[in-house]
């Protein structure tokens, strides 16, 4: 089973991860596999290209986050710190920052360079389901089961299994918004390009857009389903 799909920002390549343990990397203009990468000793969940398109970084059940050179297929860095399987893995804009979500209620950050974990943003009550980088890198938004989106700067935001979507400040930990509305288990959370909205999914059957610089509510649609049956 094919848990994850990502393109390359420069349209070459795509990369799968899958239940099998290994990311595999494939070319778009004809659909062959180039390299296989192995490593991880369980099942791989998510997959993330570097805005350069150089690096490859995958998450998986072994709670251990790493990063691949595509020109090579080697894994250049391997990160440790979560408790529990890693959900998601996401590269900031500028590259420097690689962000990961875990059933351990944690997001952690890590320098792309090194490995090295700069910052623990706790908070959330359940499971951490998503997260992603405002485009200018100052923010960070998560989601979770605990149906919270949290906004943290550098500039992020999450979504969470508490309901809400939290906004965090990196330098410090602190959480600079909590954005409460959502009725069930929040799965994904985007930025708009110029950093002044945050959509948010649920399994409650909304979508809803956010101000960051309030959190305020600006539009919420509902549907007949959950979005992830869509």
């Amino acid at each position: 089973m094919v848990t994850s799909v990502a393109f390359s920002p420069n349209s070459r390549l795509v990369a799968s991860a899958s239940l099998d343990e290994t990311v595999r990397l494939w070319r778009v203009d004809n659909g062959e596999c180039i390299q296989e990468l192995k490593g991880h000793r369980r099942s791989v969940s998510s997959v993330a290209f570097s805005p350069d398109s150089k690096f490859v970084a995958s998450a998986s059940g072994d709670q251990i986050v790493r990063l691949w050179r595509v020109e090579s297929s080697k894994y250049m860095e391997e990160t440790k710190g979560h408790g529990d399987r890693v959900r998601t893995v996401e590269f900031s804009p500028d590259s420097a920052i690689i962000a990961s979500t875990s059933d351990d209620k944690a997001i952690r950050l890590w320098r792309a360079d090194s490995g090295e974990c700069v910052q623990d943003l706790t908070g959330h009550k359940h499971w951490v389901t998503s997260v992603a980088f405002s485009p200018d890198s100052r923010l960070i938004a998560s989601a979770s089961n605990d149906w919270i989106v949290r906004l943290w700067w550098v500039s992020s935001a999450s979504g969470s299994s508490d309901k809400t979507v939290r906004l965090w400040r990196t330098d410090s930990g602190e959480c600079v918004q909590k954005l409460e509305g959502h009725m069930d288990l929040v799965e994904s959370v985007a930025f708009s390009p110029d950093s002044t909205l945050i959509a948010s999914a649920s399994n409650d059957k909304t979508v809803r857009l956010w101000r960051v610089d309030g959190g305020n509510l600006r539009i919420k649609r509902q549907y007949r389903t959950t979005l992830a049956d869509r």
